[in-house]
């Protein structure tokens, strides 16, 4: 129904979106999520040309909409847009919201416009209200009214651009049971949420876009249940990074030591376990003295805020192979380490080797 083709949009020298490229089935439902500035708004925005694209062709049913010869207004008809602010007429009531553009643009007699309305007004639960002004209603009926006078125009496809966004919980409540219904009578619609249940529930298809591309996109099983790409992880399990750089094991302890308890007291984590991951780390560079013989060795520590996990990655260059190497037990007649084995610390260690550099992974076990 719809093909994205190498879509992209600057401002000027700063682009928004880069290289988008992706298709839209009829009847489908496409979540979008991401985080705030990554061009998920100015995508839907190109998609019905609110803003003109600087490249690439959006074809909806087989018509090129970006073709200078293409008469876009009839298309555009087509592809309604639901906004976060509503967007209604203020100095119209409800009724006349609903069926200025029938009347106008579509050439429908006031009788037949009405008619619909009073439908459509039903179906959202609003028909005593057809005589009120936006004003007179409360955010979550505004939007009903914005979603009904978007039906009233008998769309192909409809946008939403985070319709729940500017909504208190109990309007929230009321305007996403009416977008579930339009997805089970089959509507197609893209819909850009930070509504994480209600993006995975309702959704044939999930697209993650960060920084003006689509990263990484799926079904809300593959996305929300097993995100493949980083940056995915750490939107949907809301992980925070701490990274750090090692050239040699002469590292600076006591300021690695302090930026650890910085970060996890910004994490509201207590301070053994910053004590931990600091053993961690010198348990792991004793271990596995090969993750230095070709620095600089990289650690990203992440921690979930989902899941309450603490993940450990370490990346360096080198030979391939596990560079940690096993623990002997002490000699008879010896005493044990001062410090806890890397066994003891973690879990889940794994080795991997990933565009020639070896990776190693592990969790943090609480104390």
């Amino acid at each position: 129904m719809i093909r994205i083709e190498h879509l992209g949009k600057s401002y000027g020298d700063f682009p928004v979106l880069k290289d988008i490229n992706a298709e839209i089935q009829r009847g489908e439902v496409i979540s979008i999520i991401g985080p705030s500035g990554a061009g998920k708004s100015t995508f839907l925005r190109c998609l019905n040309l609110l803003e003109q694209p600087t490249q690439g062709a959006i074809w909806f049913s087989g018509v090129n909409l970006l073709d200078p010869r293409t008469e876009v207004t009839q298309y555009r008809q087509k592809m309604n847009m639901v906004f976060q602010s509503f967007n209604l007429f203020a100095h119209l009531s409800v009724m006349d919201n609903l069926t200025l553009a029938p009347i106008r643009l579509r050439g429908q007699s006031r009788a037949t416009a009405e008619q619909r309305a009073i439908e459509l007004l039903r179906t959202v639960g609003l028909v005593e209200k057809a005589g009120r002004f936006p004003r007179e209603l409360s955010g979550g009926q505004q939007q009903r009214v914005a979603i009904a006078r978007c039906l009233a125009m008998d769309p192909e496809v409809i946008l939403f651009d985070e319709p729940t966004s500017a909504l208190d919980p109990i309007a929230v409540g009321e305007v996403l049971p009416v977008i579930r219904r339009l997805a089970r009578e089959g509507m197609t619609m893209v819909v850009v949420t930070h509504e994480m249940d209600f993006a995975r529930d309702v959704a044939h298809r999930a697209w993650f876009i960060e920084e003006g591309g689509l990263y990484e996109q799926g079904t809300p099983a593959e996305i929300f249940g097993n995100p493949q790409r980083e940056k995915t992880r750490a939107f949907i399990q809301r992980i925070r990074y701490f990274q750090r750089r090692f050239q040699s094991r002469d590292y600076d302890v006591y300021g690695l030591q302090a930026d650890l308890a910085a970060f996890c007291d910004a994490q509201a984590l207590a301070p053994e376990v910053a004590e931990r991951l600091q053993l961690v780390i010198e348990e792991t560079l004793r271990r596995a003295p090969r993750l230095l013989a070709a620095p600089p060795l990289d650690l990203s520590i992440g921690y979930s805020e989902k899941t309450q996990e603490i993940e450990l990655v370490w990346q360096a260059a080198g030979p391939p192979g596990n560079p940690v190497e096993p623990q002997s037990p002490p000699a008879p007649g010896t005493a044990a380490p001062p410090n806890p084995s890397l066994d003891t610390l973690v879990s889940d260690l794994s080795y991997s080797r990933v565009d020639d550099h070896n990776l190693l992974r592990m969790h943090l076990r609480r104390p």
